[in-house]
């Protein structure tokens, strides 16, 4: 976009020091959305105007889906004000025509008295229409709205997991977002421009039947003013999608400061200056860029007003010339001049409306974007069945790098979870365990060989059956805002409303049964501070919460990932138990933890570090110090030294190279080490 000003616009400049500081860089995108490499149009002039039809269209498609008699409502409205409208100037030229005719006042007013009723009840039938347009307007808008967002959530929320992990898909998100507004917004506008184009039509019909050099002019009076609306859209929309991300992190310093989980540090640390501090940076920054659009604004106003202006007179002075010439007479110089006030005023409304149309229009354009970029990143449909029994999930020479990164997070990986048996994954923070159950759970695909459940590769089978056999209790499971029964059931979300008996049972199973007795809404206890009735628990109450979600779900395999971090030793070692019963009852578990003495009963225990499978084995064998490489039998040892004296551990095999970095005391309390 070229700049006006002759100033260089603000997205252009070097990173402020709040972006490098926060953000590690500039986050203004100097070419708007066509940074992307399926950009959807150029901003061109020709470019606008050719694809406003689609969206127009894709709003009117969006109201007739969501109420069909309103948006009839809206468009006979429409027609008959249009009607109206002409046929009330003609009667008013048939008026003026009575009125200045020969003969006595009386006798005039009596010739003219039917073209006066007649423009009377135009005028009621008129301002009848265009209050039930209006109305209808009204009724049509919130739905529109509600329709194009839930479309593009629906859609979102099936994306694959590296899509909602891209930036570039956070910014269509982020633009989209203003398509659902736009949406709603287009709505009102497609009724106002069809209005002002009825008005003009009539107008310029009445205009050309006059005289046709007359409309040639009024052609000429719109110009201007269309030129410079839909440039200073434009130049808007080319700066709003330079800034999303500026705007969205400005947003998130304010939040900042106002957050529940933040407001502690921020008191105790003192964050508020700081944040403060650049908050006002990054709002200035975009202060800079109002400014210059501001100027942009003045210039481009200034041209429109003044060529507009010139418009005006030479289509006045050519009506005083065919007066002066005696081409036309008094009472259609009369007829003309009202068509003249009217179309000015349908033109400036039409010109207006329709740059805003075109303005929504661009949005609305992101949003469909989102929707088909979505739509093509989506986990997709159908596939192969699984087995009705899964024997067992092997991972088969698999390879997993996260876009953008040049080294893979797992490298050549081999390794078999059997059904009904207990496999814990332990290793060092980023040895690739979070990776391999996003695997085996479907969420990611891998870059290089193969997940088979039941001999069925997950790029192949039908993903809903994968994500219907998992259940999962993460160490930070998201904790839901709304009631203690939701928090459980969502565990099972196709089944609501739930059963309260199977909701009593997963509590009773995890011990979140003593959690919901003593809050006084019991299930309907809100877990969330800041709404009326809203409460929090503990992070040990939270686990709970989650193992009995889990519970709930009864997914054939279980991926709990330190499930135990936030209880106390009792409820350690009840949880634990529970797991392993649940092996035995047939479910298979799969345990990420750093508590090496969690993996003791473990059928199966893999070893990661670094990407790799560094040795695996049951826990005798890992702890006998002539099989595999010592690593977790040295980090192991390392964590049991804290709770018993030296003399009850066995020698250590060699140097501890395997996880020297878990934390001290990672065994955890009440927990029995031998």
């Amino acid at each position: 976009m070229t700049d006006t000003t002759g100033a260089q616009p603000a997205a252009e400049k070097e990173a402020s020091e709040s972006e490098r500081l926060l953000f590690g860089g500039k986050l203004t995108y100097d070419q708007g959305f066509a940074v992307h490499a399926d950009a959807w149009a150029v901003l061109g002039m020709w470019e606008m105007a050719r694809s406003l039809p689609r969206q127009v269209r894709l709003a009117i498609r969006l109201a007739r889906e969501v109420d069909r008699r309103a948006f009839a409502t809206v468009a006979f409205s429409e027609i008959v004000q249009g009607i109206t409208q002409a046929v009330s100037l003609i009667m008013v030229n048939a008026l003026l025509v009575r009125l200045l005719a020969p003969g006595d006042i009386p006798g005039r007013l009596n010739a003219a008295l039917p073209a006066i009723i007649a423009v009377a009840v135009l005028s009621s039938v008129g301002a009848a229409c265009r209050s039930a347009s209006l109305a209808a307007t009204r009724v049509l808008e919130p739905k529109v709205q509600r329709a194009a967002t839930e479309r593009y959530l629906g859609l979102v929320a099936r994306v694959e997991l590296e899509a909602i992990e891209d930036d570039g898909f956070h910014k269509l998100m982020d633009t989209a977002q203003w398509g659902a507004d736009a949406a709603r917004r287009m709505v009102g506008y497609c009724t106002a421009v069809v209005t002002s184009l009825i008005s003009l039509i009539a107008a310029a019909g009445v205009l050309t039947v006059l005289h046709p050099i007359l409309l040639p002019l009024l052609v000429l009076m719109a110009l201007p003013s269309a030129w410079g609306s839909i440039s200073m859209a434009r130049h808007r929309y080319v700066s709003f999608h330079r800034f999303a991300q500026h705007a969205r992190a400005a947003k998130l310093l304010s939040q900042l400061l106002i957050d529940q989980k933040a407001a502690a540090e921020v008191r105790v640390h003192g964050v508020a200056p700081l944040l403060l501090t650049h908050f006002r940076l990054m709002a200035e920054t975009s202060e800079e860029e109002q400014t210059r659009l501001a100027r942009t604004g003045v210039k481009v106003s200034l041209l429109a007003d003044s060529a507009r202006g010139l418009a005006t007179v030479t289509t006045y002075g050519v009506l005083g010339a065919l007066l002066w010439a005696g081409r036309m007479d008094l009472a259609i110089a009369g007829t003309a001049v009202l068509a003249i006030r009217s179309s000015s005023a349908s033109i400036t409304s039409l010109v207006l409306r329709v740059t805003e149309l075109q303005a929504e229009a661009l949005y609305i354009a992101d949003l469909e974007r989102l929707c088909d970029e979505a739509a093509r990143r989506a986990v997709p449909d159908g596939g192969r069945n699984l087995p009705e029994v899964v024997d067992e999930i092997r991972f088969e020479n698999v390879t997993y790098t996260y876009p953008g990164k040049d080294t893979p997070s797992l490298e050549n990986v081999d390794l078999v979870i059997p059904r009904g048996k207990t496999v814990a994954l332990v290793g060092t923070n980023g040895a690739g365990k979070s990776t391999l159950v996003s695997l085996l759970s479907g969420v990611r695909q891998p870059t290089g060989g193969r997940v088979l459940w039941g001999g069925v590769s997950t790029t192949e089978a039908d993903r809903e059956q994968i994500f219907d056999r998992v259940a999962m209790v993460a160490q930070d499971f998201y904790r839901w805002p709304f009631t203690f029964r939701l928090n459980i059931g969502i565990g099972r979300s196709s089944a609501a409303p739930w059963d309260d008996a199977e909701i009593w049972d997963a509590a009773a199973y995890s011990g979140a049964d003593k959690v919901v007795a003593r809050l006084a809404q019991g299930l309907d206890a809100l877990l969330a501070r800041g709404y009326q009735r809203g409460q929090e628990i503990s992070g040990g109450q939270w686990q709970k919460l989650g193992l009995a979600r889990a519970r709930l779900r009864r997914g054939e395999v279980l991926i709990v990932d330190e499930p135990t971090s936030a209880l106390d030793a009792a409820a350690e070692q009840r949880v634990f138990d529970q797991i392993h019963r649940l092996a035995d009852e047939g479910q298979t578990v799969v345990l990420i933890t750093h508590r090496l003495a969690s993996a003791r009963h473990a059928d199966l225990i893999y070893v990661l570090d670094e990407g790799r499978v560094a040795e695996h084995g049951t826990f005798e064998e890992l702890m006998d110090p002539t099989v595999g490489t010592g690593a977790f039998r040295d980090a192991y040892l390392l964590q049991a030294r804290q709770f018993l004296p030296a003399s009850q551990l066995p020698a250590q095999a060699g140097a501890t190279d395997g996880m020297p970095d878990e934390p001290a005391g990672a065994a955890g309390e009440g927990q029995v080490v031998s």
